[in-house]
């Protein structure tokens, strides 16, 4: 499988919707799966770690097995795509893995049903906080934790220096509000006939920048919507404005995150805010352009917030061995096997201390971008959160915001009516609840 694959997959972490579809599973290492003697087996699933990683994860799997020679790991690795409707499968079905890899928002489908292991309960307080806590209570639904933390990361803003020189923008002052981001789209695009932004309008990055901006998406209760306000229809007249004066290309009402990257790969795009794991794509695709790419802080608004993307582990109440898997989720989450992984992949651990190895905090000789986005990320972590907690109806809700803001862009409503109706469809949703 080439790099690209394996790096969509981690980085939809977080954000963000699944693809519904069937296929046959990838398994681990043979040796790794095979129950010996009175061992307790625990059936452990990902989302598309193998081939690329099976070194990691076979040594973490070894290691575990060395030291609780009554457990067995069976690895099952899913493609990514496949996951939501395989598990959902195997819930209905009464033959749900006792330990699997997905993102918040789908794995509170599940605990919507009822079906996941209240992690509050199985793990000892003391463990627990060793997580960092908005990252913990991202897993959060109707009051109890469905998950444990695994992996996360931190959005940065990429952005082409020669670009930049061409436009005659400073180089070393990237835009790092969005009102500075519709100036520097406006400059870019004058001076340049490029674009510098590109919004994706996909998953969760609509509701997260709103979030940004100031905008309540809901009341306390999560029982109205809350964004029909100042703040709301400023919001989306940023985004109005962009599109109305072209300074913003016209595939964002039709194309995903993925156009970004090809845009700025082929250097018609000045700044790809995303996570750093996207920069070794750029590597391997594009290496003229990732040798012009510096990094810099996420992107954001009035609140200073930033957002992180998680993804977690969680036991099914269906399995038998509730305990031991438990018990293994605590294992590869630690902060020595979070950080060994951390070191293959530019991602982030979901313990604290993980983030005192030097490796978060200083650059070797002749650092890469990669390593300075790494840097750059790690460093506002502590000061990161998941911005869009688990909701009920989720797709549905994003959809009709989606939807609203589109309808304003090609000029079908005005702003106001677009905010107005996106509220309508809010309630109407959130009412079904």
């Amino acid at each position: 499988m080439k790099r690209k694959g394996w790096i969509f997959a981690l980085i939809l972490l977080v954000s963000i919707g699944m693809v519904t579809a069937c296929s046959e599973s990838t398994e681990g290492d043979p040796d790794s799966q095979t129950e010996g003697g009175d061992r307790t087996e625990i059936e452990f699933w990902t989302m598309q770690l193998s081939p690329d990683f099976d070194d990691y994860m076979n040594g973490v799997i070894e290691d575990f097995e060395a030291q609780h020679e009554d457990i067995n790991i069976k690895w099952v690795d899913v493609p990514w795509g496949d996951m939501e409707q395989k598990i959902l499968t195997a819930v209905a079905s009464d033959s749900a893995p006792d330990l699997a890899n997905l993102n918040p928002q789908f794995a509170s489908k599940l605990a919507e049903l009822d079906a996941l292991v209240n992690m509050d309960e199985a793990v000892d307080p003391a463990i627990r906080d060793l997580y960092f806590e908005g990252v913990w209570k991202s897993n959060t639904f109707d009051g109890e934790t469905f998950g444990i933390p695994w992996y996360l990361s931190s959005q940065v803003t990429m952005y082409n220096t020669a670009i930049f020189e061409e436009a005659g923008l400073d180089p070393e002052a990237p835009p790092t509000t969005f009102e500075e981001l519709k100036e520097v789209s406006r400059i870019v695009k004058e001076n340049t006939g490029k674009y510098a932004y590109f919004p994706p309008l996909d998953a969760s990055h609509l509701l997260e920048a709103l979030v940004m901006k100031g905008v309540e998406l809901t009341n306390e209760e999560g029982t109205e919507a809350a964004f029909n306000t100042p703040e709301g229809v400023e919001a989306f007249r940023f985004f109005v404005d962009l599109y109305e004066n072209d300074y913003i290309p016209r595939e964002v009402l039709t194309e995903s995150h993925g156009k970004a990257i090809d845009l700025y790969q082929a250097g018609q795009l000045a700044i790809l805010a995303t996570g750093p794991q996207f920069l070794n794509t750029v590597q391997e695709n594009a290496p003229d352009i990732y040798e012009v790419t510096e990094s810099s802080v996420q992107i954001t608004g009035p609140t200073n917030k930033k957002n992180i993307s998680a993804m977690n582990l969680v036991v099914p109440k269906q399995s038998e061995h509730q305990e031991e898997a438990v018990k293994f989720a605590l294992f590869i989450t630690n902060a020595e096997n979070q950080v060994a992984f951390d070191k293959i992949v530019p991602i982030l651990p979901s313990i604290e201390t993980a983030l005192d190895d030097p490796f978060f905090n200083e650059l070797p000789e002749d650092p890469t971008p990669t390593d300075r986005a790494r840097l750059i990320s790690a460093s506002q972590l502590r000061d990161s959160e998941v911005l869009i907690p688990p909701m009920r109806n989720y797709e549905d809700l994003r959809t009709a915001m989606n939807e609203a803001l589109q309808a304003a862009m090609l000029g079908e409503m005005t702003v106001e009516e677009a905010v107005e109706s996106a509220e309508q469809e809010w309630n109407a949703i959130l009412g079904q609840q």
